[in-house]
């Protein structure tokens, strides 16, 4: 699934061609692709017309759309395939087009969502006085947000009592971190993904977070990862980030610090790859008292 980086590359192209725009009307190709908004299909569609698009916002992986002129946003879910384009009027429909949206303007460019696998979907919420979905107010601010407190983290991480991995995809404590990201942050902090939070000190928790800061901008740099033509960005390129990976998919090629065989294990219906010398396990009962 797309992580923040992905995710912010999309938000900021859809600020420069979409936001400020009104809608003309929208037209949906296929009902799962609203699903989740659940007056249905028509609704949707007429309750865009006449809106303009504001900024586009991003909180961790969610990405929305505010309607200036009410207190209602598009939220877009990309999951596994989900894709937000901007395309000329007069280019070919694309195979798996769920959603067309037309605006006023002369700009002869429209905004369409292309999802393969149609797990994903774009739906409309009220807002809260933040300006977020009400549906994901409970999001923790993204440790690329200037008002992530590292502080409020630390301590929340303390207080967690689980294991670092499981903190850092935990979207209560801090958003925008997928499997890809933690295990090149981990690799990075020479972490072992299953070490507890218990034990983690102000100065490693500092670390960490500059870490995962660090590799998230290094994506951003390069247009974010893409594995395969699902993730792309606005005009349908592909990021390349995939080339600079230090720990995610290396199995079994040497550590980039050490040479060690990079190592992959199961975890969580995933999988985490670590360099079993950088980032050696936790020894067992570690933090249990801490």
């Amino acid at each position: 699934m797309p992580e923040l980086p992905e995710v912010e590359v999309v938000r900021r192209g859809l600020e420069r061609w979409v936001a400020h725009r009104t809608v003309a009307d929208a037209e949906v190709l296929h009902p799962r692709a609203v699903r989740r908004h659940i007056a249905g299909p028509d609704d949707f569609a007429h309750r865009l017309e006449g809106h303009r698009i504001g900024t586009p916002s991003r909180r961790g992986k969610y990405l929305w759309l505010p309607l200036e002129d009410t207190e209602q946003a598009i939220l877009a879910h990309l999951g596994m395939s989900g894709q937000l384009l901007v395309q000329p009027h007069e280019a070919p429909a694309e195979k798996h087009l769920r959603i067309r949206v037309r605006f006023t303007d002369a700009l002869s460019t429209e905004l369409r969502f292309v999802d393969q696998r149609t797990f994903g979907g774009l739906s409309l919420h009220d807002t809260t006085p933040d300006g977020l979905p009400d549906v994901i107010a409970h999001i923790a601010r993204d440790p690329l947000d200037p008002l992530f407190d590292d502080e409020a983290f630390h301590l929340a991480l303390r207080r967690k009592r689980t294991t670092i991995k499981r903190a850092l995809l935990d979207q209560s404590l801090i958003s925008g971190v997928g499997n890809i990201y933690a295990d090149e942050a981990l690799w990075r902090s020479r972490l072992h993904y299953e070490r507890p939070t218990a034990t983690f000190t102000r100065p490693r928790t500092a670390e960490l977070l500059g870490h995962v800061r660090d590799v998230m901008n290094a994506a951003l740099a390069v247009g974010g990862t893409s594995f395969d033509s699902l993730y792309v960005n606005i005009n349908g390129e592909s990021g390349y980030f995939d080339r600079s990976l230090d720990a995610y998919g290396r199995e079994g090629l040497p550590c980039r610090r050490c040479a060690t065989p990079m190592r992959r294990r199961p975890w969580m219906n995933r999988s985490s790859y670590f360099c079993p010398k950088c980032q050696r396990a936790p020894r067992p009962g570690l933090g249990q008292n801490a």
